[in-house]
């Protein structure tokens, strides 16, 4: 049987909680937390409940570098970084083009205003291994 996602985050805080490794603890814990929170709520989605969260705290870096606040900052990519080591690999550039315009072929656009039937289809196809920002500007691109 294959361990699931939350599983695999609750082995990683008891080897982070043994080795004394107190910013990993944080971060598992939150995610831990989110985990378990999305399945309660009877979301199976574990990827999504991932990069929502890593999304968050990659916001927040953003916002606390623009306000001066470093340390702050630096704090949020960590975490960041511990949540992407749960995420598959991104999309290289070549192999998300190659999905966006395939999405472009299989839904007929020809103009940008035909952006949101390739979107839906792109976002599909990628499985969660590109951000929609990346998958927007490809397809502005291949459209324009």
């Amino acid at each position: 049987m294959e361990m699931s996602l939350a599983d695999s985050v609750k082995q990683d805080l008891t080897s982070a909680m043994k080795a004394g490794e107190k910013a990993r603890v944080g971060a598992l814990r939150l995610v831990l937390s989110e985990l378990q929170k999305a399945a309660k709520d009877g979301s199976d989605d574990e990827l999504a409940v991932l990069r929502r969260e890593r999304k968050r705290r990659l916001e927040s870096a953003e916002a606390f570098r623009n306000a001066g606040r470093v340390e702050l900052a630096e704090g949020e990519e960590s975490e960041a970084a511990v949540i992407q080591a749960y995420l598959p690999a991104e999309l290289g550039d070549e192999e998300l083009r190659a999905i966006v315009k395939q999405a472009i072929e299989e839904t007929g656009a020809t103009t940008p205003k035909d952006l949101g039937g390739v979107m839906k289809v792109a976002m599909d196809r990628t499985g969660g291994r590109a951000d929609g920002k990346r998958v927007s500007a490809a397809a502005r691109e291949a459209l324009s």
